[in-house]
């Protein structure tokens, strides 16, 4: 290169570079988490550097562009550091892909397309992105991973091409896309992990842009000089015009191959030129030919080097050819040609750098004529003619005398097949050979028996072999102390759950009710008669009839319960049916008696509004019984106060404002419709004249019971001099506009004697069915449809069944583990006749409540279930009990973290299943493979969806106002449902998202019926002549007069399925409906007239999209249309607390500037004033405290309220000049007592919560998110649940199954987070059954082609991950081993294996699984960790305790088994500083790794510099990557002999497709050219990757799964290994966890260690749990902790240990009692805690200690034979540097969160 641009990059470039290290990827799961199913867009020049910097592709020498096969600026695709010679073959082949792809993809691959477009600013790229949604872009960003690259030759190039690359995220990123890193992909089963650059939040955009100038020039610059780059290659591209038009002139003979026409063409153009001689374009020729004759699996050779002057000339050649040929394909004249001609498009297989090599050589050595078979003669004879058409040049075989000699890289040795060792060492297990009899692998009995004498790891033995073995049915001592008390620990716990489940409610919003359950069948009820009623109990309704009986004075047949029916009674019954007769007047009598007195405080209020609000909530809040004989009445009183609204808005002319209220009469009227106990005549009278006046007469409908003469007790009033009260449309209009909230959800629901509380649909029937048969169901139904009440059935069922059967419920979250327990606790209660058992238990990892294996319903997460159900002591005694499994929230199967346990569990399931989820893409595909794994345990699985919810939901966009200043919140008003016409809001029909055709429907794209009859008119207004909207959908037509819900429904179906239609046809007036349903001009602003409170004229501007500016403007707004309580999402942890934060700034200052105001002085004066009177009031003499007689009959009681309501109702009563006055405060204070919240209060100050947080609480806002203390969390979902949280800031936590009905449901900001999954997951939390007829879902900071994207995207279908791992076969020994081979573990085993497919989503089959099975035995065999026969031996228990960190368990068993820590830590007692220093740096490297990004900004790199963190992980010492090296090259063997035996029993055929786009390349019938030099065929690796030279000996595991032949299956995610870091990947690792360990200190992890705040408490915390298992488990080991619980369920991070701690602290101050309480039943908890080893008496510890030395000197460890003292006291200094090591660590982090 002659020139190259300036070194010192310029201040704009910097600018790039600086900006985009200062940028936080995040690392996320692209199809499961992210993307989904959806439109991406992939750039093409960054596929290609990926692929090009695969250092197996051999372009140097070789360059076979065919094993390069797998969008403007070329030289992007260059890796960097190159010859410059070298360049033109990287080009020639992105022209050949590039060309490939757009003929081949198309067929192979329908939906991906390919476009080019000349640069990102041109206007074809403009008009793309605005009719493509594209949900984010997928791109290189420069950094280089190949290891060929050599440094200092390409730091320029290199330089360029990250300013282009990332140049190019900077403007996707302005663009608001987000861009995944395709250099930073990993393959994880079926999950694609990449780091994703988020576009610029709108705010932090503005303030990028000032320098978008700069940015922009130094692209420009850069390209500029890439140009220059490559412009110096140009030799040889001067094949005149006028051998194309030579080309076209000549006759097309009988070639059909583009490849020959353009070799010959090429050659032809460099001859013209006199570049080269005949030999070098007759050799050329001929490799063509040979290219097209000989197979592909002879192809693969050695290289062929020649001397340096004749090399120069192939180089030279090489690169003029490839110059020409990719200028040729490039061109439009050279595609139509070929089209014209029909020629193969074959150029994929253009050149072969070895097999042109190896043709030269054969030429030189003259042997060549003779070899050649005749077809390849006849092709020469066609190209030879051809060639000397274009240039009069004639074409020889003749050999050259120019190279001087030739070598190749082959020996003699390596051109024949070697004999290869495939043999795995012994193995045999009865309950695995059935299953491994098809795999077949010779066994090797060379090796010795030494392994026999390995130790025998038992789970309930460890050192001492002859202690007895733990019972686990005997409850162990607990040990007490002062400080330890696990009894008053579990106290505490109960009684948090006791006030957690008094805050829970019932379907009807009232607290649950503890049934006592009794073993036996359930008392069934029988239903009542009508349907809509079945709650009531059948004995109101019989007490009712007696009651009706005088009223009525008929002759009716005499009723049940009266004394006429009684006479043919016994003598018993007679007396209950007396009683109830006389009871039944009376009740009715005062229930009458009681609302009118509260009917008279209604009648003062002059508000209709408020009067009729205030009815509806007495009535809510009545009893059964006394609704029963009072709803009628109150309904007609309700009634009365709308009709006076309603006339109000008629008075001033605004009908159109004042609908909703004539929606509430219509709903009313339904109401008292279809009561179901008699009703007077006079209220029949006064619904039918209301009807008529308003004109809705089709709302009465006959009415469903019988009438009676009592009179109303109230004169209903009409409005006087009212003008017309009519509605001003059709009734069907009115009902589809405003009463879809209100008509009647019934679909096909029935009274079951089963449900009492509610009359269950058609398919919760269908659930009960399946359970009482005993079978297994999953359940697809949207939130709030009604899921959970199947759980508490089944629940129910195991309860009554006996004491002893089981039932597990698995949730995902421990927010939800948390609320379950709390509702098992108010639903059941229980009488045990046997100490130690009880109805419920909690276990997750930091936590447990109650007995886990002494209660009837465990609640717990995945990863505790799998550890109890592998658990040898479980498998006789609990596993078995186990009668069901609920896995609730299913689709957490398809998550990243914890999938894999789900799945695991799963097929493990001993029992039927009840699996639930509301969000699973993929059903029918998800049922399919749960009925295969349910099959294996003789289980039948029935899948039952219900595809709508119980209430709709309404979506708006929010505009803030331009200004806003808050002075207090003021009154609310309107009981209007959503929030149509508040300003701000607009509304967003849900088929104006479906923007983007191509995406299709969603299936659950819900329409409400107002929604339904908009997309009726807009199809009606666009239809054409031949797109006609059928008249069957006329709602006049397809509905019938009075709607109900389920006519809606049918309606719905048929207006999408034309609409779909149109959908489908681009002809169609699809995108006119679109339009006319987008929202062009602001609808009609219908707000009640404003409260005098905050104005949205005056105050400071506000930026749109600043979430802490705007979420107040928001609230208010919520706030005064009653559309409170809001739950705010926004999934980034640290902005929640910011935005809450903000919002109580807000708060406090505008209160301080009130009471700086007149109204507070005068308030204040007037409670001065009543401070005075009270006091004086006090000063009076008391009243004698003796009852006097009057008391009794009630008459000094009246007269007590009566002095009470005249002097005691002051508002002073509850007035607190120190808490936050309601106008600045969300907090509902109606709904707790003061004295419970500063209990709350008092307990979270325990916990050291925040001050501003428990201020927010004050003041009716929570933040809810899984980086919160928990009981901070409970707290903000009691309060929320009490109503006195109005306001929540969550992240995606709360949404999976949270109980925390809301009304609104805010999307606060964009997030990576916010995908199909969570948008629904989150919307589904507003308006729940019983709760809210109507939910209100708010975008706010999102744009509307966001919202668009969310409201139509498909939800991502769900796939698993390869569930065998080795972890988990050796937990599987473990459980046989220590189990005895028992029954439960066997059929666990059996139905595990016996699955025909076990990979969810997986493309495997079961011989795969079982061949990949039986090398996972083969690893743990040669790493001693399974015995011949399948004993689990030496370290099994710390490699099968690390389970959660597979891989990196095992990288630590082979430092542990190597002696690498035993020689380490031989000085821990006298060097211990210098000792945990590399410890810690060696674990950093095999746990809880996280890649760096390199630095290539110098500031950047100076604050790295200057923070006291070293920021990129230093190597390992050398000793323990030797060991770990050792380590991956015999994994690598072990499961290269995998993959070769299963391809020899498999893999059949020629590899002849090519993976993407199946095209066929090699020749239709192959000849052999015996002058080829060939190597053996490779039986594993892939034929094509093989053409550059590679055989079966792999490099890496990375190596050996990526390049493996087609058909051979293997998951390199369960291969046991870790990529050595710098060996094996070029990606610095993050030194945070070294950092953390030297200085201690927060705010360098996350400012040079780029982790996010909101992660480093996790991130530590679970090293902190790897430190303490190691700890435990090497004790364990030791025998040094022989009380201590065999399954290490108690080990946890010293985080979670902290808040245990606090708990145990707060539970000393406020568990006094910890003697239970006589007749209450307790169960006995396990130790919760570690403790102290107590020798049980004197004896067993000498014994013990006698044994351990018999044991020492029998033979120890590691079968040595030796008295292995040392080896005992080796591992027992690692063990004493593994406890120090957590110490300090422990420390530093509880230092930091004190």
């Amino acid at each position: 290169m002659s020139e190259t641009p300036d070194q010192e990059p310029s201040a704009a470039s910097r600018s790039i570079l600086s900006w985009y290290d200062s940028t936080r990827p995040m690392i996320i799961d692209l199809i499961g988490d992210y993307a989904g199913k959806e439109l991406f867009l992939l750039e093409g020049d960054s596929l290609l550097r990926e692929c090009f910097e695969d250092d197996r592709i051999d372009f140097d020498s070789g360059f076979q562009l065919l094993h390069s096969v797998p969008l403007e600026n070329a030289a992007l695709c260059v890796p960097p550091g190159l010859p410059p010679t070298h360049r033109a073959r990287y080009l020639l082949a992105r022209a050949v892909i590039k060309r490939h792809f757009a003929l081949r993809l198309p067929s192979s691959h329908p939906d991906v397309a390919i476009n080019v477009f000349p640069s990102l600013e041109s206007q074809e790229f403009k008009e793309y992105l605005d009719v493509t949604p594209i949900h984010f872009v997928m791109m290189h960003d420069g950094s280089s991973r190949s290891k060929k690259i050599k440094r200092d030759s390409s730091d320029d190039d290199e330089k360029l091409a990250k300013i282009l690359l990332r140049g190019m995220i900077w403007w996707w990123n302005t663009h608001r896309l987000n861009v995944s890193l395709i250099n930073r992909i990993e393959f994880r089963d079926s999950k694609v992990f990449t780091m994703i650059v988020e576009s610029f939040t709108p705010s932090s955009k503005q303030a990028f842009l000032i320098s978008s100038a700069a940015i922009q020039d130094e692209i420009k610059h850069a390209t500029e000089s890439m140009k220059e780059l490559q412009s110096e290659q140009s030799s040889g591209e001067q094949a005149a015009s006028a051998n194309f038009q030579r080309l076209v002139k000549c006759p097309p003979g009988d070639i059909d191959s583009e490849s020959y026409y353009l070799a010959a063409y090429g050659v032809s153009a460099i001859l013209k030129c006199q570049d080269c001689d005949i030999f070098m374009a007759s050799a050329f020729i001929l490799h063509t030919i040979i290219l097209k004759h000989v197979p592909i699996s002879q192809r693969r050779l050695p290289l062929i080097s020649f001397d340096e002057e004749f090399e120069d000339q192939i180089e030279g050649f090489i690169e003029d050819i490839s110059n020409i040929c990719r200028q040729t394909i490039d061109s439009a004249e050279w595609t139509e040609l070929m089209a014209e001609r029909m020629a193969q498009s074959d150029t994929t297989d253009l050149v072969d750098g070895r097999v042109f090599r190896a043709v030269i050589q054969a030429m030189c050595d003259k042997s060549i004529e003779d070899d050649l078979p005749s077809s390849v003669k006849s092709d020469w004879k066609l190209l030879h003619q051809l060639v000397k058409q274009l240039t009069g040049e004639e074409l020889s075989l003749k050999g050259s005398t120019e190279p001087e000699f030739s070598e190749s890289t082959a020996t003699e040795s390596d051109l024949k097949p070697t004999p290869e060792d495939l043999s795995v060492l012994p193995f045999s297990h009865p309950v695995f050979d059935k299953h491994l009899e098809c795999i077949h692998v010779a066994t090797d009995t060379s090796i010795s028996t030494k392994m026999e004498a390995m130790k025998l790891y038992r789970e309930t033995s460890h050192w001492h072999n002859h202690r007895k073995p733990l019972n686990p049915k005997v409850p162990q001592a607990v040990k007490v102390s002062k400080w330890r008390n696990p009894l008053r620990l579990n106290q505490f716990y109960m009684s948090e759950m006791t006030s957690y489940a008094a805050s829970l409610t019932g379907a009807k919003g009232r607290a649950l009710d503890a049934e006592t359950i009794t073993v036996g069948p359930k008392r069934l009820v029988k239903p009542a008669e009508k349907a809509e009623k079945a709650e009531k109990s059948s004995a109101i309704a019989k007490q009712q009839q007696a009651l009706d009986k005088g009223a009525q004075g008929q002759k009716a047949a005499p009723k049940k319960g009266t004394k006429k029916a009684a006479a043919g009674l016994s003598k018993k019954d007679q007396m209950i049916a007396d009683n109830m007769e006389r009871k039944g007047g009376s009740e009715a009598d005062k229930a009458f008696n009681a609302w009118a007195t509260i009917r008279k405080n209604f009648d003062v209020l002059s508000n209709d509004q408020d009067r009729y609000l205030r009815t509806i909530d007495y009535l809510n809040g009545l009893d059964s019984t006394k609704t029963t004989y009072l709803e009628g009445e109150v309904n007609t009183y309700a009634l009365q106060s709308l009709l006076g609204w309603w006339a109000e808005y008629c008075k001033s002319g605004n009908k159109s404002g004042g609908y909703h209220v004539v929606a509430l009469i219509w709903t009313t009227i339904r109401t008292i419709c279809s009561i179901t106990s008699p009703v007077s005549k006079e209220i029949v009278q006064h619904v039918t004249k209301i009807c008529t006046l308003l004109g809705i007469t089709d709302a009465a409908t006959p009415f469903a019971s019988s009438t009676t003469d009592r009179k109303l007790s109230f004169t209903f009033k009409y409005p006087v001099q009212a003008p017309s009260l009519l509605i001003d449309m059709t009734q069907s209009e009115f009902q589809l506009n405003h009463c879809g909230p209100y008509m009647d959800r019934m679909l096909d629901a029935k009274p079951d004697p089963r449900v009492s509380s509610f009359v269950p649909d058609g398919w919760q029937r269908d659930v009960l069915d399946q359970l009482d048969a005993n079978k297994s169901v999953f359940v697809v139904a949207p939130t709030s449809a009604g899921k959970t009440f199947i759980s508490f059935y089944a629940m129910e069922q195991v309860l009554r069944a006996d004491n002893d059967g089981v039932l597990i419920y698995v949730a995902p979250t421990k927010a939800l583990v948390n609320q379950i327990a709390a509702e098992v606790q108010g639903r059941f209660s229980k009488k045990y006749p046997l100490p130690g058992k009880g109805v419920w238990a909690i276990h997750t990892r930091d936590y447990r409540v109650n007995n886990p294996t002494g209660c009837q319903i465990l609640v717990t997460v995945p990863h505790i279930l799998q550890i109890m159900l592998l658990s040898p002591s479980n498998a006789k005694s609990w596993a078995p009990r186990v009668r069901r499994i609920i896995f609730d929230e299913i689709h957490s199967i398809g998550q990243a973290e914890d999938g894999v346990v789900w799945e695991q569990l799963l097929l493990l399931a001993p029992c039927p299943i009840i699996a639930l989820s509301a969000t699973v893409g993929n059903p029918g595909q998800f049922n399919d493979w749960l009925i295969e794994t349910q099959k294996a345990t003789g289980t039948e699985l029935k899948m039952i969806q219900h595809a709508t919810r119980y209430s709709d939901l309404r979506k708006y966009m929010y505009e803030p106002p331009k200004s806003f200043r808050f002075t207090g919140l003021g009154r609310s008003h309107g009981v209007g449902l959503g929030l149509d016409g508040l300003t701000g809001f607009e509304e967003f029909h849900p088929v104006a998202s479906l923007v983007d055709k191509s995406r299709g429907m969603p299936d659950d794209l819900a329409l409400e019926p107002r929604d339904c009859l908009s997309l009726w008119k807009a199809m009606c207004k666009c239809q054409t002549e031949n797109y006609k909207v059928p008249e069957s959908l006329n709602p006049a037509k397809a509905l019938p007069p009075c709607i109900r819900k389920a006519d809606i429904f049918a309606w719905e179906k048929g207006l999408k399925k034309v609409l779909l239609q149109w959908m489908q046809d681009s002809a169609s007036p699809f995108d006119k409906v679109i339009l006319e349903l987008s929202p062009s001009a602001p609808r009609e602003q219908l707000e009640e007239a404003p409260s005098s409170a905050s104005s949205v004229t005056e105050g400071e501007d506000l930026d749109p999209q600043d979430l802490e500016a705007t979420t107040l403007p928001l609230l208010y707004k919520l706030h005064t249309r009653r559309a409170l309580p809001a739950i705010l999402f926004n999934y980034d942890r640290a902005q929640c607390e910011t935005i809450a934060f903000a919002v109580l700034r807000q708060l406090v200052e505008a209160e301080d500037r009130w009471k700086q105001g007149p109204q507070w002085k005068k308030l204040m004066e007037g409670y001065e004033r009543y401070k005075e009177q009270k006091e004086k009031k006090s000063r009076k003499p008391a009243k004698p405290s003796k009852k006097s007689k009057d008391d009794d009959e009630g008459g000094s009681k009246l007269d007590r309220m009566r002095d009470e309501a005249s002097d005691g109702s002051s508002i002073y009563d509850l007035f607190d000049p120190d808490a936050p006055q309601t106008d600045f405060s969300f907090a509902d204070p109606k709904r707790l007592q003061k004295a419970e919240l500063d209990e709350f209060i008092r307990a979270l100050r325990w916990k050291n919560i925040k001050d501003e947080l428990i201020d927010l609480l004050r003041r009716g806002i929570g933040v809810h998110h899984a980086g919160m203390n928990r009981k901070y969390r409970q707290c903000v979902e009691m309060l929320f649940r009490k109503g006195f949280l109005r306001v929540v800031i969550a992240t995606g936590t709360l949404s999976l199954g949270i109980n925390m009905p809301c009304s609104t449901v805010v999307f606060s900001g964009d997030s990576v987070y916010l995908t199909a999954l969570n948008f629904r997951q989150a919307a589904g939390r507003s308006g729940r059954r019983g709760f809210d007829l109507l939910g209100n879902v708010v975008f706010q900071g999102i744009s509307k082609e966001r919202a668009s994207r969310l409201l139509s995207s498909k939800l991502p279908e769900l796939t698993g991950h390869f569930p065998i791992t080795t972890t988990l076969v050796l937990r599987l020994f473990t459980l046989l081993n220590g189990s005895n081979t028992s029954p439960y573990a066997v059929k666990a085993i059996n139905s595990l294996l016996s699955q025909p497919r076990l990979y969810l989503g997986g493309d495997s089959f079961k011989e795969q699984v079982l061949h990949h099975l039986r090398f996972s035995i083969e690893y743990l065999r040669r790493n001693e960790l399974l015995s011949p026969r399948g004993e689990p031996v030496n370290f099994t228990s710390c490699v099968s305790h690390l389970y959660f960190t597979e891989n990196s368990s095992f990288a630590f068993h082979a430092l542990l088994r190597g002696g690498y820590f035993h020689q380490l830590c031989a000085d821990i007692d006298t060097q211990p500083d210098t000792i945990l220093q590399k410890m810690i740096l060696v674990l950093s490297h095999l746990f809880g790794r996280r890649v760096c990004r390199e630095i290539d900004d110098p500031e950047e790199a100076e604050k790295i510099k200057a923070s006291p963190s070293i920021v990129y992980l230093p190597p390992m010492p050398e000793e323990a990557t030797e060991i770990l090296r050792r380590h991956n090259k015999d994994t690598l063997d072990i499961f290269t002999t995998y993959a070769k035996t299963f391809a020899e029993q498999h893999a059949k055929g020629e590899e002849q497709r090519l993976p993407l786009t199946h095209t066929e390349v090699g020749p239709e019938e192959p000849s052999t050219a015996n002058f080829l030099p060939s190597l053996p065929t490779p039986h594993a690796r892939s034929a094509f990757v093989a053409l550059s030279g590679l055989g079966d000996d792999f490099v890496t595991i990375e190596d050996l799964c990526s390049s493996t032949r087609d058909g051979v299956f293997l998951e390199s995610a369960v291969v046991p290994h870790l990529e050595i870091h710098p060996d094996e990947t070029r990606t610095p690792l993050n030194a945070y966890l070294v950092d953390f360990y030297m200085h201690g200190a927060l705010e360098p992890l996350e400012r040079a260690n780029g982790i996010r705040k909101s992660d480093v408490w996790f991130v530590l915390n679970d090293f902190s749990l790897v430190l303490a298992t190691i700890a435990t488990s090497l004790a364990l080991y030791l025998g040094l902790e022989s009380d201590a619980d065999p399954e290490m369920l108690d080990v946890m991070g010293s985080g979670d240990i902290a808040e245990n701690d606090a708990d145990e602290a707060v539970a000393e101050q406020t568990v006094q009692d910890t003697q239970p309480k006589i007749g209450t039943p307790v169960q006995a908890p396990p130790p919760v805690r570690r403790k102290k080893k107590v020798a049980e008496d004197w004896d067993a510890s000498e014994d013990a200690m006698v044994a351990e030395e018999n044991f020492l000197k029998s033979g120890g460890l590691n079968g040595t034979g030796a008295t292995d003292d040392e080896e005992y006291d080796k591992l027992m200094n690692v063990y004493k540097a593994f406890r120090k090591l957590k110490t300090d660590f422990d420390e530093k982090f509880r230092a930091i969160w004190a």
